[in-house]
């Protein structure tokens, strides 16, 4: 990758949760240009806005497009770009305003929009998941008699897992289906449906590796380069994502299967424009798509800094500001992991973590980050909600799974319950997760 800073240029990022932190936006673009912040009203923006006003210029957005697009109009950005899934259609629709390059309005709303762009790869006749469309609690007959058992519900609109529950049965559905509907988030839902209903894809027995894969590309006028295809670590239920690993454990003729599924995904729907992330859930009968996001898929590109010394947030700003780039390899020689401790189903209060800097010391282990504070209310509930992340190498994908059982053998959690204090280690998390069974620990005084 090339670019240097240019005293005209001005970067305008969309900036809300996703995929890139402020740090890693400030190390990646901060030598591209002077950086602007176009921000929503959120919690999460609020919270971090002061590290945003060191980075740059922060402008607070209205939501009226007409009071937004003069508010583009005064910082006359260079480029436009976001990492942040709820803010993918605001940036398209600023970027269709002020003329610079991203996805267009209608694709947006494509990788937006669960309903539709399930319609849309079925059309094209990439993958025939059955879904069905749900408005109201009371149309769950005719989606199931549709998609049929079991089936996941799930938001049209979202990410994280965030209100995403699997059914087995109609008194399940019925019984979840309003508490699902009254937490759905519906300022970034649109007009449409705020719930999907989609067969339940099996995934083949894949342990100690997930039963799915994700696929980070590079999309340009010129065409579809795929820059990585990232093994994971599997899913604790229902679909809590725990971790990922390069390079993929997947045989060569898998990977291009899977690789040439994505670039018909793609293509089916219009995306001719800079960094996606699809996921694919690894069947017995092969690959099938389960999504395809319009941006950088979440922790990926610390993945690609410490394993390829590759930054693609930078590399998103090098496409926004029009200049040629030279597509990295994304693959290691050795197999580099993340792995994040996921906070419990039940509601609790994180009270202290153990073994932190032993957990550090230990050979394969390159670092340990927590996000959680002590004294902080965990929510509970099917949310991906990440505690922290250990991340490190192995000389192969055994050694890397042998690796990961020493550390979360010594790392342990102290978590306040409405029945008291438990002890509970970060191996015993994970594995009730993988099996859906109750968390135990010991009592602490």
């Amino acid at each position: 990758m090339t670019g240097s800073r240019s005293d005209d240029s001005v970067l305008a990022v969309v900036y809300d949760k996703g995929a890139a932190s402020p740090g890693e936006i400030g190390v990646g673009l901060s030598d591209l240009g002077r950086l602007a912040f176009l921000v929503p009203d959120t919690s999460h923006v609020a919270r971090l806005r002061g590290v945003l006003e060191h980075l740059g210029q922060v402008v607070p957005l209205t939501g009226e497009a007409r009071a937004d697009n003069a508010l583009l109009r005064r910082i006359a950005p260079t480029a436009l770009l976001t990492y942040s899934e709820l803010m993918l259609r605001t940036t398209a629709s600023l970027a269709a305003a002020a003329g610079l390059p991203f996805h267009s309005v209608d694709t947006a709303r494509i990788l937006t929009d669960k309903v539709r762009q399930r319609r849309l790869l079925h059309e094209a006749g990439v993958d025939d998941v059955r879904t069905h469309p749900l408005s109201a609690p009371e149309q769950w007959p005719q989606a199931r008699e549709a998609v049929g058992l079991p089936a996941v519900i799930k938001p049209a609109h979202g990410a994280a897992s965030r209100n995403t529950h699997a059914v087995t049965d109609d008194a399940q559905a019925r019984a979840l289906l309003p508490e699902v509907f009254a937490a759905v988030d519906r300022k970034h839902a649109g007009s449409g449906p705020p719930l999907i209903v989609e067969e339940m894809l099996q995934g083949r027995p894949s342990l100690p590796y997930g039963d799915y894969a994700s696929v980070e590309s590079l999309c340009t006028p010129d065409g579809v380069t795929h820059l990585a295809l990232s093994g994971k670590l599997p899913l604790l239920t229902p679909f809590r994502e725990s971790g990922r690993f390069w390079p993929t454990h997947l045989p060569t003729e898998e990977q291009h299967t899977v690789l040439a599924l994505v670039s018909r995904a793609l293509k089916a729907l219009g995306v001719t424009y800079g960094l996606t992330h699809t996921e694919l859930k690894l069947t017995p009968t092969g690959p099938r798509i389960i999504e395809v996001n319009g941006r950088l898929g979440g922790h990926v590109n610390g993945l690609a800094r410490t394993a390829c010394g590759t930054d693609l947030v930078r590399l998103a700003a090098l496409v926004a500001l029009g200049e040629p780039v030279d597509p990295p390899v994304l693959r290691p020689d050795r197999v580099h992991f993340q792995h994040h401790g996921l906070a419990p189903t039940e509601p609790c209060v994180l009270e202290a973590v153990h073994g932190a800097e032993q957990l550090r010391q230990l050979p394969g282990i390159d670092g340990y980050r927590t996000f959680t504070r002590s004294g902080e209310q965990l929510p509970g509930g099917v949310l991906t909600h990440e505690m922290d992340v250990v991340w490190g190498t192995g000389t192969s994908h055994e050694a890397m799974t042998e690796t990961l059982d020493r550390a979360l053998a010594v790392l342990s959690y102290d978590f306040r319950f409405a029945s008291g204090v438990r002890r509970i280690s970060a191996a015993a998390l994970r594995d009730s997760g993988l099996t859906g069974t109750s968390l135990i620990g010991e009592p602490v005084q």
